[in-house]
């Protein structure tokens, strides 16, 4: 049985207890420049579904576009489409705890604000962390200030995934979320409808401060400012290191983003650590186990919540045996011999999931999610020894050019499919074209006309948003990126974080003959650091020797920070060799936040 598009329980669910909308919807910084417009998504609020949108897309973006203050119990309110993800506010004896304080200072200040607008001038008295994805922390500083007294609280290991999945890769994900995101798309029924999860990502100011109470188990218990909270850690399931949470006083469950109103991302398309499906449908039954029986409303980091308990039962049972149907299938075809891509072509959702709205490919897909799972088991190598050694697109291309008479043939042959209605394979073959010829016009417009097909039949928000992106750049060229790898996360990396840093951007082949060394003395944590050049690689790790070094360097961590982020020099002592650290950060590369996707 197909999902019914016109069931407006979702609806009515998305708009309960709505207290005040974010008006005017618009978010800016200081300087006054737009940071977050809720506003531009309204259009999608009326009208029927244009041909050029997925109707299930259509209806799921209607939703997402909702903002406002909402009441999800008494005590317990949230304020949506402020920002990608949900902010969460928890009344306490003294104030209110702040669950996931959105992406940028800015919306978490202006959500915040609409809350007490509404509530009362409450001081925050705790931050809750879900989990270590950007828009679950970054507006932290809106919400309190560097030096806040209040715990801040978060699941084990949360400092480890927010520098891997936010900052070693950072750039990378950054210029490939340009594309998931359509942040580069006017809104509307030719351009961006959303992200799945909500709108947009806020481009604010980002900040983070590191918890300052760690939840290492299941069922752990903390009661924050009077406020009774059971904690369940879910490691590796929507992230590495990630919890819900139950208030038994609020008969209300907090599912962070183990659970959301689509099927979600095992691999999402910025790049990020392929996720597990198997341990994620666990956690959802541990979930039901453990609060199932006992909470009245459940609420996540996105969407709108569920009431009653048969309700979130029944969430809860569809979205268990949605990632844990994903997993097993997968590894039954692939034991079967099947590729990734062959399996990601026969795997569909049975009847009983297909009929849930919220099982359907928003923002994850079951195509992407079951090559996920093969990478995840087998790696990107499917077995056939003829893919083992395959080249790279620009030679790639420039044979099937040769191999049809010449770039202009081979765009001739794209048209061709593009006509007959094929526009995947019109898309495969333009994008060799373009890679054979990136001067020609002809192969460049073929090629967005394929991927805007594309696009505009997806029912998954990100492909759309990918799809087009590509299209917009191949008309258009490299749009800028305007969101930047933050600095404001610098002053919470570890030592060995920072010097991290420092080691993925040494270019191998320049820095292979260089051997240098140098001591770090850290005088506000007593620590010592050993660190030199050899074969290419940057070494760095704590000791307690001495050793003989060209350079010796004694200062605190937060000048390293900004010796780091700035090459500010104040208060740092140098003996030894003093162009030594030039020469080291000589051996760097400046990441590229604009590098071409769809063209050479």
């Amino acid at each position: 049985m197909p999902a019914d598009l016109a069931d407006r329980t979702d609806f009515e669910s998305a708009e309960r207890g709505l207290i005040a909308r974010l008006e005017p919807g618009v978010i800016r910084n200081e300087a006054g420049q737009v940071v977050f417009d809720a506003a531009q998504f309204g259009l999608l609020a009326g009208g029927d579904c244009p041909e050029t949108v997925h109707p299930g897309l259509w209806r799921h973006s209607q939703l997402t576009a909702m903002h406002g203050l909402y009441e999800v119990t008494p005590g317990i309110y949230q304020v949506r489409g402020a920002d990608l993800a949900n902010m969460t506010l928890v009344e306490s004896r003294t104030g209110v705890i702040v669950i996931d304080p959105l992406s940028s200072q800015e919306c978490a200040a202006a959500a915040l604000a609409l809350y007490r607008a509404h509530r009362g001038d409450r001081p925050v008295t705790s931050v809750i962390y879900t989990h270590p994805h950007l828009d679950h922390f970054g507006g932290v500083l809106g919400v309190v200030p560097a030096d806040t007294k209040v715990p801040i609280i978060a699941p084990e290991h949360f400092m480890q995934h927010a520098v891997s999945e936010n900052v070693y890769a950072g750039t990378a994900m950054i210029r490939r979320g340009m594309y998931y995101s359509g942040d580069a798309l006017p809104v509307g029924p030719a351009g961006s409808v959303g992200m799945g999860l909500g709108t947009r990502v806020s481009h604010g100011t980002v900040g983070l401060i590191a918890p300052t109470l760690d939840i290492t188990r299941t069922v752990q218990e903390k009661i924050i400012d009077g406020v009774r909270i059971l904690f369940q850690l879910t490691p590796g399931t929507e992230c590495p290191a990630e919890m819900n949470f139950y208030f038994p006083a609020q008969r209300a469950l907090c599912l962070a983003e183990n659970v959301t109103r689509n099927m979600h991302n095992l691999l999402t398309l910025r790049g990020a650590p392929v996720r597990d499906p198997r341990s994620w449908s666990r956690y959802i039954a541990e979930a039901m186990d453990l609060f199932g029986d006992e909470c009245d409303v459940a609420c996540a980091s996105h969407h709108w919540p569920t009431w009653g308990r048969d309700s979130i039962r029944a969430l809860l049972r569809e979205q268990r045996d949605l990632y844990g149907y994903l997993h097993d299938q997968t590894l039954r075809l692939l034991n079967l011999g099947y590729t990734g891509a062959e399996a990601a072509e026969m795997i569909e959702m049975p009847s009983g999931l297909d009929a849930a709205l919220h099982t359907h490919g928003y923002y994850g897909s079951t195509s992407h999610n079951v090559k996920a799972i093969y990478q995840r088991y087998l790696g990107w190598y499917d077995g056939n020894p003829a893919h083992l050694w395959q080249h790279p697109p620009e030679p790639a291309a420039q044979r099937y050019a040769r191999l049809v008479g010449g770039p202009d043939q081979l765009t001739a042959k794209a048209r061709e499919f593009l006509d007959e209605g094929d526009a995947r394979f019109a898309a495969e073959l333009a994008s060799h074209a373009v890679f054979a010829d990136a001067t020609s016009a002809g192969a460049k417009e073929v090629l967005a006309l394929a991927l805007q097909q594309l696009g505009y039949g997806a029912e998954n928000a990100t492909w759309r948003n990918c799809f087009l992106m590509g299209a917009l750049e191949l008309r258009e060229g490299i749009q800028p990126t305007t969101v930047a790898a933050s600095p404001g996360m610098t002053n919470s990396l570890s030592i060995t974080q920072l010097f991290d840093t420092i080691a993925i951007r040494i270019n191998g082949p320049r820095a292979a003959d260089t051997e240098l060394s140098i001591l770090w003395y850290f005088t506000d944590t007593g620590e010592r650091y050993f660190m030199e050049v050899s074969n290419g690689v940057l070494i760095h790790h704590p000791t307690l020797r001495t050793p003989d070094t060209d350079l010796a360097v004694t200062l605190t961590q937060p000048q390293l920070a900004g010796l780091l982020a700035a090459g500010s020099v104040d208060g740092i002592q140098f003996a030894g060799n003093p162009v030594v650290f030039k020469s080291l950060m000589g051996l760097t590369d400046d990441p590229d936040p604009e590098f071409a996707i769809v063209t050479p």
